[in-house]
């Protein structure tokens, strides 16, 4: 549920502080991006390089889909030269938190609007919440997890190095290689998952868990079946659903079933006990754990999914 409250809080502690919006580049011109999660903090530092400081608003080994605000990060956000956020469900907290300072003078890039979107979907088996997916008249409710596929984070790590041209002409030059070397690195690990699907002996993933893989298996021609969509709040199904997605299990002799990080679901350990299928964890890079951040990076957990998948379809 959204905390509401929480605004006008914020708002009246800014005017406490005396919060308004100040210059944050130092004296040796360095930039200061703030960013709501950890996706947007790593395609951030890969173009920028040493010429940002980066500061991200949620906490490491935190469910987005599960933050809430911090007076820190209304200042943080009120005084940041670019601010970088997906967008969706999980940021529905970033947009009100928008509306609670004054955006003069901050670039903001929403990464759903950099790519194509594509519509959250029910597939045969999938459990809907509440069902109210795809109602007659309903504004369209699009899966958020754009940076799933490598071919949309090049298209934000364009975005991102444009930004910072536009802002930064001086180190133009260090951004445009930066953002070569990365989109050559995204281009190579593409080339890598388009190999693997080719070379595999079947092409159907089973998600025991939330699915937040929709840009993943569309890019790369998957046939997939999961317990919800990827922005449910639900961790556990219906009767009906495992006993489908069991059956899928047995009939197509599926080996692995995914599971995704944070999750609380006990669905992928009992399709695994029905089925003798092993778990597999597929990494959705919504976050990660305070040992890992700034250490980890998009390209590191995407050749650890490029091994699971690689096992989970031969």
């Amino acid at each position: 549920m959204r905390k509401l409250w929480i605004f006008p809080v914020l708002l009246i502690l800014i005017f406490c502080c005396g919060c308004s919006r100040q210059p944050t580049s130092t004296q040796d011109d360095t930039l200061t991006i703030v960013v709501s999660a950890y996706p947007a903090y790593d395609f951030a530092r890969q173009v920028a390089g040493e010429h940002a400081t980066l500061h991200m608003l949620t906490k490491p080994g935190v469910d987005p889909h599960e933050y809430e605000p911090t007076p820190q990060n209304i200042i943080d956000l009120q005084n940041c030269d670019i601010f970088i956020y997906n967008g969706g469900e999980s940021d529905v907290w970033v947009e009100d938190l928008l509306q609670s300072v004054e955006q003069d003078g901050i670039r903001i890039i929403r990464m759903m609007d950099c790519v194509p979107l594509l519509e959250e979907e029910l597939v045969e088996g999938m459990e809907s919440e509440a069902e109210e997916h795809n109602h007659e008249g309903e504004e369209a409710e699009y899966d958020e997890h754009v940076w799933l596929s490598p071919c949309n984070v090049i298209s934000i790590s364009e975005a991102i190095r444009d930004t910072l041209v536009a802002i930064d002409p001086e180190n133009e030059q260090d951004y445009q290689e930066h953002a070569v070397q990365f989109i050559e690195e995204l281009e190579t690990l593409d080339t890598q998952f388009r190999d693997i699907v080719a070379q595999a002996k079947r092409t159907t993933v089973v998600f025991a868990d939330r699915f937040p893989a929709r840009y993943f298996t569309e890019e790369y021609g998957l046939t997939y079946y999961a317990a919800f969509p990827g922005c449910s709040s639900q961790t556990e199904p219906s009767a009906a659903t495992v006993a489908f997605l069991i059956d899928k299990v047995k009939e197509e002799g599926i080996p692995y079933v995914f599971s995704v990080p944070y999750s609380l679901s006990s669905l992928p350990q009992t399709i695994s006990e029905e089925t003798g299928a092993d778990i597999l964890l597929f990494h959705s890079f919504h976050n990660v754990s305070d040992s890992e951040y700034g250490q980890v990076t998009y390209l590191d957990v995407m050749y650890e999914n490029a091994e699971a998948l690689e096992r989970a379809l031969n």
